[in-house]
């Protein structure tokens, strides 16, 4: 029986790529700039103008887009996670506006990740929103009902890898990604994206797919080595561990979210002094990390920005610390967790129509500067009160203090910083370190410090 060809667009880009070149596995973000501001739902149109406007300026290395490809209808935010056909004709923007929202970001010296649909399609039938006409099984000139698994059930057993990897999430069609005609109109998809200048991939609901199906993906792409991040929730017990998906690439490190979580509210930071690889996680090298995403700040694992002052802390904390590359979630308020983005995700202004902009926080967002100040720099002097209250510094660069205590704190800080005077970024205030490495300070309950060498002035 012959084959179905590819659709031409994507048949040009896969045949491009096939053999050309091998698997890459890209660690941690490459260049100086490792922080991603999650843009969730955001148009391109917006995403375009925060790239100029804040993004760039910021120092933020990457911005990560929502799923480009055609979706089915509807104003839930999850439509985006159900494609329908690989063109780029959403509701946040046309191929056009993606073209231009790249380039702009480019120049502003932001790259852009993609978030990538490629382990299913919809749950259901009707038409897209960009007109074209599905059924579950049947996506005309893209997938027809021999592209998908032959489990038809959902996903039940986490301890059974067949059922995880070849069964539905939550009822979606799932794509044999085992299967060649499907690895090459994936593979075209990415290419398609990186022909537009995307730098990466966010790979949803990776732990659905097999990581040798991913490596063989990803040695299609003309760029092999494009910046590659994975969703692999760790489950203690399951059949599919994180670890499995490294040699791809980055694996988003879950458990870093659910246990600052838990820190922050219920325990003391003072046990955060060994945070990353001695609590069990990835790799530094290999992990990406976030105090809360689109999924988990909605089902209450991890906070969000309903906690306030305990949120931005973690923030402050994440950025500070040096372990894995850090996501910094940027939505929209909500009180019903399925709502989709406010004007259908044009973004006039932070910190209006409902837009939480938590990139733009002016706490967390001088922390992306005070991250790429203190790149490479090991974690030294840490000093805690056994409780809530923490600081370190990262070799002779920079120096952070956390007061999580509800009542002010004032202490002198043992730092290896330069004699001088610097600004605290967390207040736009002035503090002082003498020729023996120390500072005084008294920070209110609930708010931090952070210096950092080249930042004298306020």
């Amino acid at each position: 029986m012959a084959r179905r060809t590819l659709p031409a667009a994507l048949a040009l880009t896969a045949a491009a790529a096939i053999g050309m070149y091998p698997t890459t596995a890209e660690a941690s973000p490459p260049g100086t700039k490792d922080v991603t501001a999650v843009l969730f739902e955001w148009n391109y149109a917006s995403v375009a103008r925060e790239c100029t406007s804040t993004l760039g300026p910021a120092g933020y290395g990457y911005v990560q887009v929502s799923p480009p490809a055609e979706h089915i209808q509807g104003s839930q935010w999850w439509t985006s996670y159900q494609p329908v056909s690989y063109r780029i004709a959403g509701r946040l923007g046309d191929r056009t506006a993606f073209r231009n929202m790249v380039a702009t970001c480019h120049t502003a010296g932001v790259k852009v990740v993609v978030d990538t649909v490629v382990n299913h399609m919809s749950a259901g039938s009707g038409t897209g929103t960009g007109g074209s006409s599905y059924t579950k099984y049947d996506y005309p000139g893209l997938y027809s009902s021999h592209d998908f698994d032959d489990c038809t059930a959902q996903v039940s057993n986490y301890t059974d890898r067949w059922n995880v990897q070849h069964c539905e999430l939550v009822g979606l069609a799932d794509l044999d990604t085992g299967e060649e005609y499907v690895r090459k109109a994936i593979a075209g998809y990415l290419n398609d994206l990186l022909s537009l200048g995307v730098d990466g991939f966010r790979i949803d609901a990776a732990k659905h797919i097999d990581t040798a199906d991913l490596a063989n993906i990803k040695s299609r792409l003309t760029n092999p080595g494009a910046y590659w991040k994975q969703e692999v929730i760790y489950g203690a017990g399951e059949a599919v561990q994180p670890t499995e998906y490294t040699n791809n690439g980055d694996v988003q490190e879950f458990r870093y979210a659910y246990d600052l979580k838990r820190v922050f509210g219920n325990e003391n930071l003072a046990y955060l002094k060994n945070y990353g690889e001695g609590w069990g996680y990835l790799s530094s090298s290999a992990a990406g990390v976030f105090v809360d995403n689109h999924d988990t700040e909605r089902n209450g694992s991890t906070l969000n920005y309903k906690d306030g002052a305990t949120y931005t802390l973690a923030n402050v904390f994440m950025l500070a610390w040096p372990y894995g590359a850090p996501d910094i979630n940027s939505g929209y308020e909500w009180s019903d967790a399925d709502a989709g983005p406010p004007g259908n995700g044009a973004v006039t202004a932070c910190w209006q129509n409902g837009w939480k902009c938590q990139h733009a926080w002016p706490e967390i967002k001088s922390m992306v500067a005070f991250r790429n100040a203190t790149r490479g720099q090991a974690v030294t002097n840490w000093w805690d009160d056994g409780n809530d209250a923490i600081a370190f510094g990262r070799g002779g660069k920079g120096y952070v203090a956390v007061n999580h205590e509800s009542g002010s704190l004032t202490r002198t800080y043992q730092t290896s910083l330069p004699a001088g005077t610097y600004c605290n970024v967390q207040n736009n205030t002035t503090v002082t370190v003498n020729g023996s490495g120390q500072l005084t300070a008294t920070l209110a309950g609930n708010t931090a410090l952070a210096v950092y060498a080249g930042k004298s002035g306020c």
